[in-house]
């Protein structure tokens, strides 16, 4: 495991401003791209059919960012010295459509109730440049476990990429983290259903 930053400090992203949230996710790369929208659309949508603008109002509608009187929201925004550093998208299971329809990772091999919304998921950790490999997404995934616990879940789930020792992998890659992110958070392995993913997931 990657040594700990002391001091992160995760927030609800509702409690974050809407410029501290997209600090994270940056202006180029994956993250910025996606905007955490890939697992978000909806029947009928394709991720191409909308540009990036669209895609970042989409976050900070589900985020409800500068909002911290907000009842809801889509994740937790990481902090170090109060500046801005990481993000996790965590909500119930149910709130990705995505993940429901055309991803089969989270299925395969499993007879598990879609429509459950006491099941959440952690689908996507976004670190900023400088802060990568310093326990940032460790720190955001034990968040989300006390995040989700709060809010009533009865489960939680990641579906990480296994990384093979040496192996280099791009960053968008592992946007969904890693095995031993998980791991650490109390989450342990209950499917393989191909040879690069596992379903990692912790019962409260």
């Amino acid at each position: 495991m990657a040594d700990e930053l002391p001091d992160v400090v995760c927030r609800p992203a509702n409690e974050a401003s809407c410029d501290d949230l997209q600090a994270v996710v940056g202006e180029r790369g994956d993250a910025a791209t996606c905007q955490c929208q890939r697992f978000k659309l909806q029947p009928g949508e394709a991720f191409r059919s909308f540009p990036r603008e669209e895609r970042a109002m989409r976050l900070r509608q589900q985020t409800d960012c500068g909002h911290p009187e907000s009842g809801t929201t889509s994740g937790l925004v990481a902090y170090v010295d109060g500046e801005p550093v990481g993000w996790c998208a965590v909500e119930p299971r149910t709130a990705y459509a995505g993940l429901l329809r055309v991803f089969r990772v989270p299925w395969d091999g499993r007879h598990e109730d879609k429509t459950d919304d006491s099941v959440w998921a952690v689908t996507c950790f976004v670190t900023r440049p400088g802060y990568r490999g310093q326990g940032v997404s460790y720190a955001l995934a034990r968040a989300a476990v006390a995040f989700a616990r709060d809010r009533g879940a009865r489960a939680i789930e990641g579906y990480p990429m296994i990384v093979p020792p040496g192996r280099q992998i791009t960053w968008g890659e592992l946007l969904v983290g890693t095995r031993s992110i998980f791991a650490a958070a109390g989450f342990t392995e209950v499917s393989h259903p191909t040879k690069r993913r596992v379903v990692m997931r912790l019962d409260f």
